[in-house]
């Protein structure tokens, strides 16, 4: 089997792309795959700071990843597209559709309003949906 090469999109391309990224790199490298992994979003919004943190709690370092727009990688040959929220799914180009498309919305925990904690435990919940979900799809690619 060639190579594997995973685009992971959402909206902004700042925190579930992020986290989705670091997990399919990191799992990849444990199951022995061979992959190349990319994010993008609709639009590159910046990576969240908030997210750098909470991977890096899991012993993950996502600091040194860019915050890509999706055009930036048309030229580039995907075989495997995840999308990490509606808004993506909706918003895939036609031409990423024909890949082995799989859609998983997670909830942005960017968007939570309320105290340190209340948003901390909203980061930590999304990464453990993520972590557990990207575990799942790589054994089954």
């Amino acid at each position: 089997m060639g190579n594997i090469n995973i685009l992971v999109i959402c909206t902004g391309n700042s925190c579930r792309s992020q986290i989705a990224e670091g997990y399919l790199k990191y799992f990849s490298k444990q199951l022995n795959m061979n992959t190349n992994v990319y994010s993008a979003g609709i639009r590159a919004e910046g990576i969240n700071k908030k997210a750098i943190e909470i991977m890096a709690k899991d012993g993950i370092d996502i600091s040194n990843h860019t915050s890509n727009a999706l055009e930036e990688y048309k030229n580039t040959e995907i075989s495997h597209v995840i999308t990490v929220c509606d808004h993506a799914n909706e918003s895939c180009p036609v031409y990423l559709k024909k890949v082995n498309l799989t859609h998983q919305n997670f909830s942005d925990p960017s968007k939570v309003i309320g105290n340190e904690f209340e948003i901390q435990d909203a980061f930590e919940k999304c990464r453990e949906e993520i972590k557990s979900f990207i575990f799942s799809y790589l054994k089954k690619v």
